[in-house]
C-alpha cells in the first residue's frame, strides 16, 4: 500500500526538523509520498528537493493563511496549496506580504513580553526559525528556554500567546486565495474544515461557494477532526465532488502527531498531480 503524507511542516516555517531532516523523516516514518507545506513560504523548497531520499516522492506545497470575512469577526481558516508555480507574480506578492507580516507580528509580541520583564529577544526568537519564516512557535521556544513554560501546548494558552499576548496577523480572503493558487496552476485543499476543537468553523454553505470558486478538495483525516467530523467532511465532499486527503499536519516535537499518523489515498493523490500545471512532483 502507498503511503501518502500531504501535510508537513519543517523549520522553514514552525516546525522542528530542517527540510533535510523532514525528507529522511519520511522515509524512517515508511512514507511513499510526503508533501512539504510550510506556512506561507515555498522557503523550504529547495533544501527538501536536494536531500529527498530516492525511495520517496515529494510534493511541494504551502499552507496559507486565509480568511473568510462573511462574519463578523471573521474567520481564520488554512488553504493547502500543492503543486503552484512560486514565481506566478500575483501568489509570490500574496506569500511575500503575508511572510513580511508575521516578522512583524513576531517583533510586536516580543516588544510585548520584554515591556512585561520577560527574558527574551528578537534576535533569539529569529535564531530560532533558522532563516524561515517566523511563527508564535519559535516564541513559544523562547518562553520554554526562559523556563516560562514547559511546552509549546503550554505557551498558546490564554495567560501568554494565546491571548494576553496575541497580535493579529494578515490573511488572505479565502475566495483570492483559491484563485490565486488555480492561476498559479496548484491545487487547493481545505485543510481540517471542520476543526472545532481549534475554534469557530465555516458553515458547509461557505465550502459549497468555495467548490464552485475551485477549491479542489477538503482535508478529511487529521488528528483535530472527531470521528463524526471526518465521516462529515467526507459526506460533504461526496456531494460536491471533492476529492478527500488525509494527513498528520506534523510539526516536529511542536505537536506529539507523528508522520503518516494519517493519509490519503493513492486515487486522490493522483487526482491532485494530474490538475496540477504548476510545478511537477520530485520522484
Amino acid at each position: 500500500m502507498t503511503r501518502i503524507d500531504l501535510h508537513c511542516h519543517s523549520r522553514a516555517s514552525d516546525g522542528t526538523l530542517t527540510p533535510s531532516e523532514l525528507m529522511r523523516a519520511g522515509v524512517a516514518a515508511g512514507l511513499d509520498v510526503m508533501a512539504i507545506t510550510d506556512h506561507d513560504t515555498t522557503g523550504g523548497w529547495d533544501e527538501a528537493a536536494a536531500a529527498r531520499p530516492a525511495n520517496l516522492t515529494l510534493v511541494r506545497g504551502a499552507e496559507l493563511s486565509c480568511r473568510w470575512y462573511g462574519v463578523e469577526p471573521a474567520i481564520p481558516l488554512h488553504l493547502l496549496a500543492y503543486l503552484f508555480d512560486p514565481a506566478e507574480p500575483h501568489l509570490a506578492a500574496d506569500l511575500l506580504r503575508m511572510r513580511t507580516d508575521r516578522e512583524r507580528r513576531g517583533e510586536k509580541i516580543v516588544e510585548l513580553l520584554r515591556a512585561d520583564g520577560v527574558d527574551i529577544s528578537w534576535p533569539e526568537v529569529h535564531g530560532y526559525a533558522a532563516g524561515g519564516s517566523v511563527g508564535r512557535p519559535h516564541i513559544a521556544q523562547a518562553l520554554i528556554r526562559a523556563g516560562l513554560v514547559r511546552t509549546t501546548s503550554e505557551a498558546f494558552a490564554s495567560r501568554w500567546l494565546g491571548a494576553r499576548y496575541f497580535v493579529p496577523k494578515a490573511d488572505l480572503d479565502v475566495f483570492e486565495a483559491v484563485r490565486a493558487v488555480r492561476a498559479a496552476g496548484g491545487v487547493p485543499v481545505f485543510a481540517h474544515p471542520n476543526a472545532t476543537v481549534r475554534g469557530r468553523i465555516v458553515p458547509d454553505k461557505l465550502i459549497v461557494d468555495l467548490a464552485e470558486a475551485g477549491l479542489f478538495g477538503l482535508e478529511a483525516d487529521h488528528e483535530d477532526h472527531s470521528i463524526e467530523q471526518r465521516a462529515h467532511v467526507r459526506a460533504l465532499a461526496a456531494d460536491l465532488g471533492l476529492i478527500v486527503t488525509g494527513s498528520s499536519d506534523f510539526h516536529g516535537t511542536h505537536k506529539t502527531v507523528q508522520l503518516g499518523a494519517f493519509t490519503t489515498e493513492l486515487a486522490a493523490y493522483e487526482k491532485i498531480v494530474a490538475a496540477a500545471t504548476g510545478v511537477p512532483i520530485l520522484g
